[in-house]
């Protein structure tokens, strides 16, 4: 490979979508190692394979976040994987709606789901938190609901008594990641359709 070779690639990888963002795109989790493949990480698992599919890395630090502006199926895009830790969420996504100016209703929020299976989502414009902390945080520092989000489904608890926050914070089977993949497949695509108004197809399409 010679040197412009090189340097071709490096101006590739470092080559962000020029112009402010149309849209926030943002995946909840909890950041680190131990968090890692957890079902409260279902948000981040979406991002992960959203800006992989689009050429972007997740890793400027902005917004208490690891951001990235990319191309999604032609809309530019602000990506953003909060730092904060899920129960603060809100004050990563606040601070980029006020910096961008981009109102709720063009921010894609990803987040699990126990009340739906692995590989099922569930695309929403808008509502309450439905005891979700991440939407809580969100939904109080903005004073909006009216985000449109995609759930994704993580597994119920195995039982009534099983402590919720030990359930969340628990890690997928082999078998459960195999759904996951299909479920943040799901969800990218519907971000794709969702980013250019076509929510009602992406809910009639994906929705379980």
């Amino acid at each position: 490979m010679s040197i412009f070779d090189i340097f071709n690639q490096i101006s590739k990888e470092n080559t962000e979508p020029v112009g402010s963002p149309e849209y926030i795109i943002a995946g909840l989790g909890n950041p680190g190692e131990k968090y890692e493949n957890t079902r409260h990480n279902a948000g981040f698992m979406t991002l992960d394979k959203l800006s992989a599919k689009c050429g972007a890395q997740l890793k400027k630090l902005r917004f208490k976040s690891l951001t990235a502006i990319a191309d999604v199926n032609g809309v530019t895009c602000l990506l953003m994987k909060p730092t904060t830790f899920m129960n603060n969420s809100g004050e990563a996504i606040v601070e980029a709606m006020n910096f961008y100016k981009i109102p709720p209703e063009r921010v894609i929020i990803c987040y699990d789901d126990i009340s739906l299976e692995p590989s099922c989502i569930r695309i929403r414009r808008k509502g309450s938190d439905g005891g979700h902390n991440g939407m809580r945080s969100i939904i109080y520092l903005t004073g909006f609901d009216t985000f449109p989000r995609i759930k994704l489904g993580v597994g119920k608890k195995p039982h009534k008594d099983y402590d919720l926050a030990a359930w969340v914070l628990s890690r997928f089977t082999d078998e459960e990641k195999k759904l996951m993949d299909t479920g943040t497949d799901k969800a990218v695509s519907s971000i794709e359709l969702m980013v250019k108004g076509r929510t009602d197809e992406a809910m009639n399409k994906f929705n379980s």
